[in-house]
């Protein structure tokens, strides 16, 4: 199908910018995109006819509620994979009727929710078998190519130009199984009490115990994984900020370690939203250079690395030759995949849906 009709001719000075940007990265060490996906359901593509194959899109990655055979059956017709978001630690309506995961600050105060997130506790068994019931199904009932975890880290929120940081979680269940694992024992004081000790004598050793929480997690989700769909793969949504950003926050407050999660992950995807978080269209290209580096990764070799970058116009308009460069940042070798935020954004747009024709089917 020619989707042609669908799109305005494009602008020159536009066409010119995404000619320059696929010339700049299709030097002799790029030898193409394994993936190129998108994020969200394809229905505002094919609501006008437009097929995602003919865009050079091979994969579709979107929130497991969404779901079904009809979209199963209409992406193996086009020829694409099919991957699950699957929000981990997202307490949102789970919380509210279940006060014991709710997590608590170092004042013993329940935390308020970020903008648009409510985290859990995530030492709480009943909300862990809860997800992991969850995820069973979801792989039972279909034959999906992967799982992507979201929201795998403690309470918090950094896709903001100012974070959202809170110390959590010091409920009694929390700080039990630290001073356990820890050796200690802490005395029977209020928890504010309790978490100023903590801070102060082992700030050390709970954030690194905080890290091996997200770890088990992330160890068990795998094993679940591989145990239905032995050749699904595991990928990972995670905050981008290097090891010294917002004084360490990544590992300190998000208790996410890369050295620990490496062996684990088959595929990472930092969460580049530039606009979103208040950095230059450059910074993309950035911070994957650093993120592969300070994994260690080479083309070819596992864990892999597809970034997801920012197409939405949130908190301003993301202009197509925006979307271009940060899509090329975000795929520079050893990087062997990309995907875009959102779905519709870009089906709405008919330039950035040049945009991604020319991009995608110049990296097939």
């Amino acid at each position: 199908m020619d989707i042609s009709r669908f799109i305005q001719p494009w602008p020159n000075t536009l066409l010119f910018m995404v000619m320059f940007l696929l010339n700049s990265c299709s030097g002799p060490e790029q030898t193409g995109l394994e993936i190129r996906g998108i994020y969200g359901h394809p229905e505002p593509f094919w609501e006008k006819d437009i097929r995602l194959d003919e865009l050079g899109v091979n994969s579709i990655f979107l929130h497991s509620g969404s779901i079904d055979s009809a979209l199963m059956s209409k992406a193996k017709e086009q020829n694409l994979k099919v991957f699950a978001e699957f929000a981990t630690l997202n307490g949102k309506n789970y919380v509210e009727h279940h006060p014991e995961a709710w997590p608590i600050n170092e004042h013993g105060e329940k935390v308020g929710p970020a903008l648009w997130f409510m985290g859990i506790c995530p030492t709480d068994t009943a909300f862990k078998t809860y997800r992991f019931n969850q995820l069973r199904t979801l792989l039972r009932k279909y034959d999906l190519d992967g799982v992507w975890m979201d929201y795998v880290h403690w309470h918090a929120q950094f896709e903001e130009p100012e974070p959202i940081l809170p110390e959590t979680c010091f409920c009694d269940r929390c700080t039990g199984i630290f001073a356990a694992s820890a050796g200690i024992i802490l005395e029977d004081t209020a928890i504010s009490d309790r978490a100023s000790w903590i801070l102060n004598n082992q700030n050390e050793a709970w954030r690194n115990w905080r890290c091996r929480v997200i770890y088990d997690w992330v160890i068990e989700i795998k094993s679940i994984v591989k145990e239905i769909r032995p050749a699904a793969l595991l990928g990972i949504y995670h905050c981008p900020w290097n090891d010294d950003e917002f004084n360490g926050a990544r590992q300190r407050i998000l208790g996410l370690d890369y050295d620990l999660l490496r062996p684990v992950i088959d595929v990472f995807s930092p969460m580049v939203y530039h606009g979103r978080m208040g950095r230059k269209p450059e910074w993309v290209a950035e911070n994957i250079e650093w993120f592969c580096k300070r994994l260690n990764i080479e083309s070819g070799n596992w864990p892999k690395v597809w970034p997801i970058v920012q197409a939405y116009d949130e908190p301003y308009y993301i202009t197509p030759d925006e979307f271009t460069k940060v899509l090329s940042g975000g795929s520079a070798p050893p990087v062997s995949g990309v995907m875009m935020f959102t779905t519709q954004a870009v089906a709405a747009d008919a330039e950035k849906t040049m945009a991604i024709k020319y991009f995608y089917q110049e990296m097939k």
